[in-house]
């Protein structure tokens, strides 16, 4: 994957003395005295400047790796980079370039040498023992040969010219920064509905909020718990520890930014670091799914419609433990992975294999996205990593625009009764009464859908009192029922699901649940 040294252009180094040495040189040596104290200690060596240039033409490869010989003695390296920025035709992407860094351990894919990525969101940044800028991992700046690594992700018609300046400072390393990991449990309430947001970015990547900043205003969006997952790094990990509380878990995790689609790493052993240098052709995503299982954690493509360059969803859902369905503000293509997803769940079933819970995230960066617009609401033994990710994992889950939205879905037949997420098993043409109760959505059109498609809508009260809607089928009829709630669309009509026209037939999501299945005896 590196690319050959020996094909980069141009590559030059300066050194830079300070002036008091050059003062001491030109002045000669000092005369001798028997009085003389006693000589200073040596002078740590000057800074030595590195000088790295260069020009990739469209077709580039994804990632091109600069090497920079670092020796013995460096105590903080810091790198700073530009690149041009020519005019394109209308419609033809600009020049967009990414950055990180790989240490003297290499830059194998899932290897060790991982320092950092701060994406195109920074121009600079510096490593040291005790400190790295976000998105960076501080430790010992050890000799050898590390890479300063180029994401030209978009490349204009008229290529792409480069320049990296690598500083090396030199002097004793200083104390060794230590991490401080979230706890794995929060004090919880037993088995109970959790609220989360599992798609969060900070400072560490391209967001702009600090860490606190996001645990206050999960906080005061009402949950239970996040997951950190901030873009092909793991450096935010270890600052959520003094953030977390009784009150709020903390999860660690990654979003993951390939050039075929993004995926969450969800529930991550606390300083794991998840590769993002493949393509869907290079078969390497099952890989790195099965290092987050390892771990315990969930496999999630995020946003797969989002239309934006890369964020296309193509590595298929074989490897996928849940889908994110709704990512912030609801648009066109929520829609679309919604269908996506429900059109998989008849699919699922029919083959007898596990079905696909759906997630919702909110994936806010800065103000003023809000946290936890929207969030997951799940049933779980427990406020803990583990009771988490399971309950998410089977899908005991419903989604939520806000705290304020509130709601149960239950079906019941035969004498037994399952809830969301859950299996009822019925004789096949046994009555099954399916009830979904609503608060919180003034005005808003409870739906219930099965593998036909939606089978039954209602209008909710004005004023967002709870309200029930009840509606019966049979496990002959109904291979599974899950619910939508939905805001009136913006004429104020609450809209229809079977009918056509040439805008969307449904105001925003407002709730969604995973389903309900039925199954003939």
């Amino acid at each position: 994957m590196p690319t050959d040294p020996s094909a980069l252009p141009g590559r030059r180094t300066v050194l830079r003395t300070g002036l008091a040495a050059g003062a001491a040189a030109a002045a000669g040596p000092a005369a001798s005295s028997p009085a003389a104290a006693a000589p200073p200690p040596p002078a740590a060596p000057a800074d030595r400047v590195i000088e790295l240039t260069g020009r990739l033409p469209t077709g580039a490869p994804d990632f091109v790796y600069l090497p920079v010989e670092v020796p013995p003695g460096v105590r903080e390296i810091a790198v700073s980079y530009g690149y041009d920025k020519p005019a394109v035709p209308s419609g033809t992407p600009g020049n967009s370039c990414d950055i990180g860094i790989f240490d003297q351990r290499g830059t194998d894919l899932g290897g060790r040498g991982f320092r950092g990525w701060s994406g195109g969101f920074r121009s600079s940044f510096s490593i040291s023992a005790t400190a790295a800028t976000p998105g960076y991992l501080p430790g010992p700046v050890a000799p050898g040969t590390w890479h300063v690594v180029l994401g030209p992700y978009q490349v204009a018609p008229q290529g792409l010219t480069y320049s990296v300046q690598v500083t090396l400072r030199f002097g004793a390393p200083g104390p060794a920064s230590a991490p401080h990991y979230p706890a794995e449990r929060a004090r919880g309430r037993g088995r109970a509905w959790y609220r989360g947001d599992c798609h969060l970015h900070t400072v560490h990547s391209d967001g702009r909020r600090l860490p606190e900043e996001v645990a206050a205003g999960a906080r005061a969006a009402g949950l239970d718990f996040i997951v950190s997952t901030d873009h092909n790094t793991s450096s935010s990990h270890g600052t959520w520890g003094p953030l977390a509380g009784d009150d709020l878990l903390i999860l660690a995790g990654e979003e993951i930014t390939t050039r075929n689609g993004h995926w969450l790493a969800l529930g991550l052993d606390p300083g794991q670091f998840v590769d993002w240098r493949y393509r869907s052709r290079d078969d390497a995503f099952p890989r790195f799914a099965r290092q987050v299982r390892r771990s315990g954690g969930l496999v999630v493509p995020a946003h797969p419609y989002c239309p934006y360059v890369a964020c296309q969803w193509k590595f298929g859902y074989r490897d996928a433990d849940a889908l994110e369905v709704w990512n912030g503000p609801w648009t066109y293509d929520d829609e679309s992975a919604v269908d996506t997803w429900d059109a998989q769940l008849a699919t699922a079933l029919r083959e007898g294999r596990d079905w696909l819970p759906a997630m919702g995230n909110s994936d806010a960066h800065s103000d003023p996205q809000p946290i936890g617009s929207p969030h997951n609401v799940v049933l779980a033994d427990d406020l803990s990593r583990a009771a988490i990710l399971d309950g998410l994992r089977a899908g005991r889950s419903w989604l939520a625009e806000s705290a304020a939205v509130r709601l149960d879905l239950t079906a019941t037949g035969h004498g037994r009764r399952a809830g969301i997420g859950e299996r009822l098993t019925v004789p096949a043409d046994a009555p099954v009464d399916v009830e979904l109760t609503v608060s919180g959505v003034p005005g808003g059109t409870a739906r219930l859908l099965t593998d036909e498609g939606q089978l039954h809508q209602e209008t909710l009260p004005a004023d967002g009192t709870p309200a029930t809607v009840r509606w019966r089928t049979t496990a002959s009829l109904a291979a599974y029922v899950r619910a939508e709630v939905r805001h009136p669309k913006p004429d104020g009509t609450p809209g229809k699901g079977n009918s056509m026209g040439p805008d969307l037939p449904w105001g925003p999501m407002a709730a969604l649940t995973n389903p309900i299945t039925l199954h003939a005896q």
